[in-house]
């Protein structure tokens, strides 16, 4: 059985292949294909109707390591329609993310190849992350970080006018409720924090309120973004939305980019309706150099990083591996990501 790593810089091909002999998996020829993300930014990656996002890596390259390949194990390379076409003895591809972007799931249908996904594999990664942001922008740690290297003393970050906020006894917002929102709900309410969950598929659950979306930008003082982006969430959070939080609110996205209208924040901030913003996903990726936020003092920014842990680069390759294993017993997936996986 011809199996293909195709892996990059954080989960890089010799994670999937352990994961899979430890997986117990029968014999395989190994092979494997380093693409260059992170050092190299993803992006769109195709023609015409078949163009997969956050994607690393070249149509051709995957083409020519897939020759004679039964099954791919992968992060983030380009499964276009090209690509099926070019490789039809292809029968699975199991993704270690928890969607797969990179992957025309339409076209895997139509040539019969199985798909999974990796469901929470960067959950509590992303989780701790999130909460970080909200503390770093609650307490200005970045920037008294940075006064403190340049030589300035801020302690008149004591006086009351200056002074941050607490998550005890806050109100906070969760626009999504999925593995990672569960687990920030969880970490908030250890620090006494009153949670408040806006998901129209969140189930009612002990220790958080559910409530639609302009509610609960009404009532909390800080709102953290953790929904999946898809045609009905892009856009979620723009001016209309921003005009609804209480004047000095803190905004977190660590989320996805599509979420947030990036071109209202100036504006929120400016006039005080944002006391605070953290962010770790944009609407373009990196910002440009003339990004409006790149200097403004109440803004927290970081390049991408909420899942970057070793943890999770072990966790994804494994729930891969495992897929690719019980593809390869003939089982049915755990986590399918099309049709063609569902029905095995």
């Amino acid at each position: 059985m011809r199996v293909l790593a195709a892996g990059d810089h954080f989960v890089a091909p010799d994670l999937f292949l352990d994961a899979l002999r430890t997986e117990g998996a029968a014999e395989f020829d190994g092979r494997t294909l380093t693409a260059g993300w992170p050092t190299e930014p993803f992006g769109p990656v195709g023609t015409g109707d078949s163009v997969v996002d956050e994607a690393s890596g070249t149509e051709d390259d995957l083409i020519a390591a897939l020759d004679g390949v039964r099954v791919c194990l992968t992060q983030m390379a380009p499964f276009t329609a090209r690509v099926f076409e070019a490789r039809p003895e292809l029968e699975m591809v199991a993704v270690c993310r928890g969607g797969p972007v990179n992957v025309d799931l339409a076209a895997a249908d139509a040539a019969g190849v199985a798909v999974a996904q990796a469901p929470g594999r960067n959950a509590a990664a992303a989780a701790e992350f999130a909460v970080g942001m909200m503390l770093a922008a609650l307490r200005h740690i970045p920037l008294a970080d940075g006064e403190l290297r340049d030589g300035r003393w801020r302690g008149d970050f004591y006086a009351y006018d200056e002074a941050g906020l607490e998550l005890d006894g806050a109100t906070v917002g969760l626009v999504g409720y999925g593995a990672i929102g569960r687990i920030v709900a969880r970490v908030l309410r250890a620090f006494g924090a009153t949670v408040l969950v806006s998901d129209p598929y969140a189930p009612a659950e002990d220790g958080i309120e559910l409530t639609d979306l302009d509610d609960l930008l009404r009532r909390a003082s800080v709102v953290s973004l953790h929904a999946r982006l898809t045609d009905e969430t892009r856009g979620l959070i723009g001016t209309r939305e921003l005009d609804l939080l209480p004047h000095g609110a803190v905004l977190v996205n660590t989320a996805r980019g599509g979420l947030l209208d990036y071109g209202a924040l100036p504006a929120a901030l400016e006039s005080g309706r944002l006391g605070g913003l953290a962010l770790d996903v944009y609407d373009v990726e990196p910002p440009p150099p003339d990004w409006p936020l790149h200097r403004a003092p109440n803004v927290v920014a970081t390049p991408h990083l909420a899942g970057a842990t070793r943890q999770t680069a072990h966790r994804a390759a494994a729930i891969a591996a495992g897929e690719a294993a019980r593809f390869l017993r003939g089982e049915a997936l755990a986590h399918p990501a099309n049709t063609v996986g569902s029905t095995r």
